[in-house]
């Protein structure tokens, strides 16, 4: 294979991996937990945008189990977000594994 052509393919996939990247941080997904007490908004680049929480929720006695709906509802925001970036960025690759890449 000519090198130049390699170099080139390389040029087109960092500049496709970047406008991906860009694309992503632009996508949000909504997590809830509690029913809809919790909601979390985050985006493809695991970036909390938005936490909100039901007022009948709040309640100092309760104190654990808000954080637990909290800490459920983040954990499955930052799962949904790694998994749109699989898939996103497998479009990319055809489906190869490129780890460190994203």
């Amino acid at each position: 294979m000519d090198m130049k052509f390699l170099m080139k393919q390389a040029q087109m996939m960092q500049k496709k991996i970047e406008e991906t990247k860009a694309e992503l941080a632009q996508k949000e997904i909504k997590v809830s937990s509690g029913g809809g007490m919790i909601e979390i908004v985050i985006n493809g680049q695991q970036e909390i945008k938005e936490i909100k929480i039901e007022p009948d929720v709040i309640d100092a006695s309760e104190k654990e189990m808000l954080e637990d709906l909290i800490l459920a509802a983040v954990n499955e925001a930052i799962r949904q977000s790694k998994e749109l970036v699989t898939q996103e960025m497998s479009k990319l690759t055809g489906g190869i594994s490129m780890p460190g890449l994203f």
